[in-house]
């Protein structure tokens, strides 16, 4: 964990402003304070949109009565990546923009839901839906009048998801 941190509060921040100051010594200070300006609102623009795409999706998908997974992880990259572009600095710039365009974010969804996906399924599972006890044992869900209920169940493998 302290390595995660060191890189992402030390030698994350040095890297950009090595970039700015490269860049600024490459095309003068004021030009790169203008890329950086319309930069930040070029990203604010396009996360709006992806923004809004993304909600119409999830949307869609909770009317349609499916787990909107895909829509959801969608939302996220979305706002990582307009976050990305609103900081100043040109390499969070880069990864900003490659989880707002959607060919790259749909590239980037399907390796961040092969790793992380697994992870939450399993371990969100045990708590849903109330089934579980304050001692580790579980009880069967009761329907609307309090009988049991019954059904199958159908074990799904996460890495086959969309």
């Amino acid at each position: 964990m302290l390595p995660l941190l060191v890189l992402l509060f030390v030698v994350v921040p040095i890297a950009e402003l090595y970039v700015i100051i490269q860049v600024g010594e490459a095309i003068g200070v004021l030009p790169t304070i203008a890329l950086l300006v319309v930069d930040s609102v070029l990203g604010s623009i396009l996360m709006r949109s992806q923004g809004r795409a993304a909600w119409r999706r999830f949307n869609a998908a909770v009317a349609e009565g499916r787990m909107p997974h895909r829509e959801v992880l969608d939302g996220v990259l979305v706002i990582f990546g307009g976050a990305l572009l609103l900081t100043p600095g040109f390499l969070s710039d880069i990864l900003g923009i490659v989880l707002l365009l959607p060919p790259t974010r749909a590239l980037l969804r399907g390796v961040v839901g092969r790793r992380i996906l697994p992870r939450i399924v399993v371990s969100g599972l045990g708590s849903f839906g109330g089934t579980g006890r304050a001692d580790g044992t579980r009880r069967r869900p009761a329907g609307a009048d309090g009988a049991d209920v019954e059904g199958t169940a159908t074990e799904v493998d996460p890495r086959r998801l969309p």
